[in-house]
């Protein structure tokens, strides 16, 4: 695996896994990837340029000429277009899991994640980082927490965007959202077997990260 670690963060939606990755990383002196981001964005790229989300081989064609990058404090470029804060709007959100799906585009952007974990120290979070995308990571953490609990979480981060939303519609949105991740044919989410259980639906930020740096650490 090389002369880099790798720390795999992986959970169904509104977990907490990209809050807490980002101060871990932080933390530690890691490089934070959100693959999560990865996959809205080409979600996004797709709703604006009217590609048939019930295509695959028209989505994979897509995503073979986007360029999505990462950049430094979170943000989201496509095709150098910074669509950081788009890419979290409902109509992205509803459909991601869709985009997800698809086995040619988890293969594509495992590929490209991949990549990215071999030139530095990273923690990557995302649905099925610890069982596909880094399966030999040096640490594994399987975020959950109760659905109603998450849900209070998106419509405050969302509220913050300026994106008001009813909070029952966003906790049926997110076990829509478990029920096609942890049911897709490819790369389900799914916690791996050799990766720590952490419930973080009674715990604070810097309880969560407590642990996980405890445990990267010990």
């Amino acid at each position: 695996m090389g002369s880099f670690k790798q720390i795999a963060i992986d959970g169904p939606a509104a977990a907490g896994k990209s809050t807490i990755a980002k101060i871990v990383a932080e933390k530690l002196g890691y490089v934070y990837v959100d693959t999560g981001a990865m996959y809205r964005a080409i979600t996004l790229k797709a709703l604006q340029t009217g590609t048939n989300l019930d295509d695959g081989a028209a989505l994979e064609t897509l995503l073979a000429k986007t360029d999505i990058t990462l950049a430094p404090a979170g943000v989201v470029l496509v095709d150098s277009v910074d669509v950081t804060e788009a890419i979290r709007h409902t109509d992205v959100t509803s459909q991601v899991s869709l985009v997800a799906s698809y086995e040619g585009i988890r293969n594509t952007l495992k590929e490209r994640q991949a990549q990215m974990a071999n030139h530095a120290n990273v923690i990557m979070d995302g649905r099925d980082i610890g069982t596909h995308v880094l399966p030999d990571a040096d640490f594994k953490f399987f975020m959950i927490a109760d659905a109603r609990v998450r849900a209070v979480r998106r419509l405050e981060e969302n509220r913050l965007r300026g994106i008001i939303e009813d909070l029952d519609e966003v906790e049926a949105q997110i076990r829509k959202r478990d029920e096609m991740d942890e049911n897709r044919e490819h790369a389900p989410l799914k916690q791996a077997p050799d990766a720590i259980l952490i419930d973080t639906s009674a715990l604070s930020i810097p309880q969560v990260v407590d642990k996980m740096v405890g445990f990267v650490l010990q």
